[in-house]
């Protein structure tokens, strides 16, 4: 069944929550010093539409964030934006974490979910991608992403016609090591750059490109190349990320959101 991309809303006001993946951690780099995301392209495009009226954004990530952070910090303030639509990504720094108690991030995203919606606009879920066939020790990750994922789509399935979800789990093209940046936890560019579309081809806009589609293949890499991008992956992103969970740290530790008002926004 085709969809009626004619009909599809046209929001006066978005407001983004979540962790470093709203963040836009790793993407193109802004003048400010903030890096650009997912997000910040949804609002582009969204600001686009309103062809010289005010549209207005913010963004409440903060990288590095559990969900009870999530919910402790953001979805509060979010809610009270009254914003057309929300995003609302979280709950993957828990999974990652030993011991993760998945019936508690169900039950705080759920509850996020309903607070946003309360609003009355548009709420946008997430499943993630699928780590087993990416990350070395990735399938340990498989069953809490697939409740996940199922818990997302029951949340969706509750409240049709406000719940929009991106499936990101059921798109290969993701297991593309193109698609991520070095430290093999963030978006590359190009992946920032699909879930974008992604987002708004939930929206019901139409996409100006297959986001699922796989890149090109890539030259093969030599074992030399692998076992040295390997090392320099353990020294440069793995040590610190598993020294910051001993102390106890984080690294959106005392970092304020990047756009933490709902501002007149225009696209860049």
């Amino acid at each position: 069944m085709e969809k009626n991309y004619a009909t599809a809303t046209v929001y006066r006001s978005y407001v983004a929550v979540g962790d470093s993946f709203t963040e836009g951690m790793c993407d193109e780099l802004l003048p400010d010093g903030h890096f650009r995301g997912w997000a910040d392209r949804v609002a582009d495009a969204l600001a686009a539409e309103r062809a010289g009226e005010e549209f207005r954004y913010a963004n409440l990530a903060v990288r590095g964030k559990l969900i009870g952070q999530i919910c402790a910090d953001q979805i509060g303030p979010a809610a009270a934006m009254g914003a057309e639509l929300v995003t609302l990504a979280g709950g993957l720094n828990d999974v990652l974490r030993p011991g993760c108690d998945i019936a508690e991030v169900e039950r705080q995203l759920g509850r996020a979910a309903r607070e946003l919606l309360a609003g009355g606009g548009t709420v946008v879920l997430f499943t993630s991608t699928d780590p087993a066939r990416r990350l070395a020790g990735g399938a340990r990750l498989l069953p809490a992403i697939l409740r996940m994922k199922a818990f997302v789509e029951s949340v969706a399935a509750e409240h049709p016609g406000r719940v929009a979800v991106v499936d990101l789990f059921s798109a290969p093209c993701f297991d593309d090591r193109r698609l991520w940046d070095e430290d093999r936890l963030h978006l590359s560019p190009e992946g920032h750059r699909r879930v974008a579309t992604a987002v708004l081809e939930a929206l019901g806009r139409p996409a100006d490109h297959d986001w699922r589609a796989p890149l090109p293949p890539a030259a093969p890499r030599g074992r030399t190349e692998k076992l040295r991008t390997d090392l320099r992956w353990l020294r440069l992103h793995l040590g610190p990320w598993i020294g910051r969970r001993l102390t106890g740290r984080s690294s959106g530790d005392g970092r304020p959101p990047k756009r933490a008002e709902l501002l007149p926004y225009r696209a860049r």
